[in-house]
């Protein structure tokens, strides 16, 4: 006997099945909010609905959309992000993690932030060079530097296109440090240009671990490497010299929440150094997404996981506010800040980011259309 289908809450009122959407975090290429027209199906006479309920059972592929970008390194002004450097391959990310905070990016490219978002990766193919470009510019200074903050730097395209191999290749060659947050095992790929630059103080890795359950992780972010091999990552780059630590985040109430304590002990065993959390946000389409991926998978306490939401969020679904975005604020969130200090003064980790290494960045060549004589 096959699911009940699901209403979706969207602009496009449409009934998705349940077993239909295997191996997406989202059930619907739901409008973006700069969409101006919405759609409405209806019975044409001529089986339409029919057609579309069938096509819905059908997996939805890959696309990947090739981008020659002007810029690659985009400058922080934030007040309460750490970092002043951010390079992004790729827009979009294939993991299809519902909670993403980076799903209404794919807006600004008039696409839906639901399943084009996991499904439609625009892949920045010059990126190594537009890098090598900024990095050789007189004006350019180095400061931290964050790889993959929108995306994930290793989801699974990475593996044939090798857009953050090269990345990394030039940012070793010029002795740039970096940071990178990743849930891919894919990172391995990259230890012999990484552990020479740990040796150096120019590399941490941070390992985003946000389940120790299997079942969970399937449909909280169903491409992503399983806890298990992440855990492994964290292994492998320990043993290799790397600084590596763990992202519990987001933190979702009744969700994930409970796990917070075994997930820090299960990344230390591994050889993790430190530790952080951010509390789930849900800025935009990101919000009536993760909704319905509650209603759907957690309908006994879906009302009681927003509830404990907005005790954290000022009484809203999101507060967008510096200073408290990523934190939360009330009684709920000083208790998971407090239950991580906790655990984290317990294995002895390290909570803020550490130092960056600025001063062994040699500037590369700047490229030549004529070439070298020499």
């Amino acid at each position: 006997m096959s699911p009940a289908p699901i209403r979706i809450a969207a602009a496009q009122s449409v009934l998705v099945p349940v077993d239909s959407i295997k191996g997406r975090g989202s059930a619907t290429a739901m409008p973006h909010r700069f969409e101006q027209r919405q759609r409405e199906r209806y019975d044409d006479g001529w089986g339409t609905l029919d057609q579309d309920a069938a096509e819905e059972h059908l997996p939805v592929a890959t696309q990947v959309i090739e981008e020659h970008a002007k810029t690659i390194v985009s400058s922080n002004q934030s007040p309460d992000i750490s970092f002043d450097y951010s390079i992004n391959p790729y827009r979009g990310c294939e993991h299809g993690c519902i909670y993403c905070f980076a799903r209404p990016t794919h807006s600004y490219l008039n696409l839906s932030p639901g399943l084009d978002f996991e499904t439609r990766i625009v892949a920045k193919v010059n990126a190594a060079e537009r890098l090598r470009e900024t990095l050789a510019s007189p004006r350019y200074q180095p400061r931290s530097l964050v790889l993959g903050t929108a995306t994930d730097a290793y989801q699974p395209v990475e593996r044939r296109l090798g857009i953050t191999r090269r990345i990394v290749e030039v940012l070793a060659e010029c002795g740039h440090p970096f940071s990178v947050v990743t849930k891919s095992s894919g990172i391995e790929r990259e230890l012999d240009l990484i552990a020479p630059m740990a040796a150096q103080g120019l590399v941490s890795v941070y390992l985003s671990i946000t389940t120790l359950d299997n079942d969970l992780a399937r449909i909280l972010e169903p491409r992503a490497a399983s806890p298990a091999r992440r855990l492994r990552a964290i292994r492998a780059l320990a043993d290799a010299g790397v600084p590596v630590g763990v992202s519990v985040s987001p933190v979702i109430p009744f969700i994930n929440e409970p796990e917070l304590e075994q997930i820090v002990d299960a990344a230390v065993a591994a050889g993790a150094s430190s530790a952080f959390s951010i509390p789930v946000r849900l800025p935009w389409e990101v919000n009536p997404l993760f909704q319905d991926w509650l209603a759907r998978h957690f309908p006994d306490r879906a009302e009681r996981v927003m509830a404990r939401i907005r005790d954290m969020r000022g009484g809203k679904d999101n507060d967008a506010r510096f200073g408290s975005r990523f934190t939360g604020e009330g009684v709920w969130a000083e208790l998971l800040r407090a239950r991580l200090r906790r655990v984290a003064c317990k294995h002895g980790l390290r909570m803020e980011r550490r130092p960056v290494a600025l001063g062994l960045f040699r500037r590369p060549v700047k490229p030549s259309a004529q070439g070298s004589l020499f």
